[in-house]
């Protein structure tokens, strides 16, 4: 196979494959991405940084092992990239923000970098992140906006806004993300790539995020199996983690072609609470339909769990608010304005109510225990809507959110804020401040706002 044949979807199973066989050249396939990364880079803004030394030096040698019958690892000269929120030696982990230090030691790779190092895999670079990895979409005060590869106009969601961009871009077939309230399963089901956000602990981490036990890291990738093989070396142990669940010896590829038949499975159009886009709603019956004809049991259900987002938003909100907590009071002019707004709403979360918020994500996961002993799977749409126009404010979406959910209920705010998983007294609260004062016009090239 040579360097002009069209190479950027490869499958991390298939460039092994030929790998082995020597019929591709891990060098070859760096060169070829590194060329496309740099004709796709202007239009996504997916790299933060371009590692094209270090990548090219590692697929010699990855191409020099394949060569001798040798190769190091799971991943050897398979490309691979790195969210800007995880250390990568050499290089400053800026995670989209102004207030980091570019001048200060960066010689030590995180827990899953160190592991695909140690697999062989070629990095490419770093990804792009909103600022602190703190919401939903793709744009940050430090790289700008990183847009989808499907439609410009749109976000790839986030925060692993990049790695999702990259991937379904055709740059490299495995990218590291990050997860904690959707950041690989958003911009996974914006961007039409596949996303997995493992059990908390399975795949190491350090440091350890603001957000305590809600942060995960995990892959994303265009197939299953693609991810399945990360998973395998993302989940080998590293001391640095003390929430690190104990090692074992799982194969994350046993039984991906085993098929479904004879599975049970919950199918939940809206979770009982959740307003689906009607194109979305469909295709994902659709889905539910095609597990039948494979031969899975498949059951609606409606509500299963109460809506979380209160719980969630209290838990987000204190995270933020400890990840400013070092920002002096002049410096946050720096900070994304969102960012800044809901630091402050976290700032006055008193202990009880984290502590009560915390009962609540626990009181989740017993129910989810107890649902899980009939049901093996779980199928409901990833996310509501589609991916959302860059540059627009969480705010503006949030706000015509709230404003059809009561022309639905005929102006029941009462059960309005319960069809949106909010409190009445924080559904009023939020009408206030949309009717107090009116959000201006924003710009395309600036950041979108959450609150």
């Amino acid at each position: 196979m040579s360097a002009d044949q069209d190479i950027a979807y490869l499958s991390a199973t298939t460039l092994l494959h030929l790998y082995r066989k020597k019929a591709l050249s891990p060098v070859e396939v760096t060169r070829f991405l590194l060329d496309r990364l740099d004709t796709l880079q202007p239009k996504i803004n997916a790299f933060c940084i371009v590692d094209r030394d270090g990548a090219l030096a590692a697929a010699q040698y990855s191409e020099a092992r394949w060569q001798l019958g040798e190769a190091a690892g799971r991943l050897d000269g398979v490309p691979v990239t790195i969210k800007d929120l995880m250390l990568m030696r050499g290089f400053p982990t800026l995670r989209g923000s102004h207030l980091v230090d570019p001048d200060q030691d960066w010689s030590e790779d995180a827990p899953a970098v160190a592991r695909l190092r140690e697999a062989g895999a070629v990095i490419l670079g770093k990804t792009t992140t909103p600022e602190f990895g703190w919401k939903a979409l793709g744009d940050s005060p430090l790289t700008g906006i990183t847009r989808n590869p499907w439609d410009l106009s749109r976000t790839p969601g986030g925060s692993s806004a990049g790695a999702a961009a990259a991937c379904a871009a055709g740059i490299g077939p495995l990218h590291l993300g990050s997860d904690g309230a959707g950041s690989i399963r958003i911009p996974a089901a914006f961007s039409g790539i596949f996303g997995l956000k493992p059990s908390f602990g399975r795949v190491p981490a350090y440091p350890l995020s603001a957000m305590g036990l809600l942060g995960h890291l995990g892959p994303l990738a265009r197939t299953v199996a693609d991810a399945a093989l990360m998973l395998n070396v993302l989940s080998q142990p590293d001391h640095r983690d003390p929430y690190a669940l104990p090692p074992d010896d799982t194969d994350w590829c046993d039984g991906i072609e085993g098929g479904v038949r004879g599975l049970r499975i919950a199918f939940s159009p809206t979770l009982g609470y959740a307003k689906v886009d009607p194109e979305i709603a469909a295709a994902v019956a659709a889905a539910a339909r095609q597990f039948e004809t494979l031969g899975a049991i498949v059951e609606e259900v409606d509500t299963i769990i109460p809506s979380p987002r209160e719980a969630l938003f209290t838990l987000w909100a204190a995270g933020a608010a400890k990840l400013l907590d070092a920002c002096p009071p002049d410096t946050r002019v720096l900070v994304d304005p969102g960012l800044v707004a809901t630091a402050a709403e976290g700032e006055r979360i008193s202990a009880v109510d984290y502590l009560g918020a915390d009962l609540v994500r626990t009181a989740l996961s017993q129910q989810m225990a107890a649902f899980h002993q009939k049901y093996d799977l779980l199928l409901t749409p990833m996310m509501p809507v589609p991916a959302l126009p860059v540059g627009q404010p969480l705010r503006e979406v949030e706000r015509q959110l709230i404003l059809k959910t009561l022309e639905t209920v005929g102006g029941n705010r009462v059960r309005a804020a319960e069809i949106l998983g909010i409190s009445p007294k924080t559904l009023y609260n939020k009408l206030g401040r949309y009717n107090a004062q009116s959000e201006p016009q924003r710009r395309e090239t600036e950041p979108a706002e959450e609150v």
